[in-house]
């Protein structure tokens, strides 16, 4: 037998406002879609010397 005692979790995903307000920005915003999570000062494509990325060099061990 199956024990159904346990909960089952639900995430509802939605935060927690107050009345009046929405928890979608999006409608609220100067584009449409998805908020960028680097804010919205942060322009792209960012010029690659701005770019704190060093490309990895393998040397082969012979």
């Amino acid at each position: 037998m199956v024990n159904k005692s346990k909960k089952p979790y639900v995430d509802n995903g939605w935060p927690e406002v107050p009345d009046g307000e929405s928890a979608v920005t999006e409608l609220s915003s100067s584009r449409s879609g998805n908020l960028s999570p680097y804010g919205e000062d942060t322009e792209f494509p960012v010029a690659a010397e701005q770019l704190p990325y060093l490309h990895p060099v393998t040397v082969i061990n012979r």
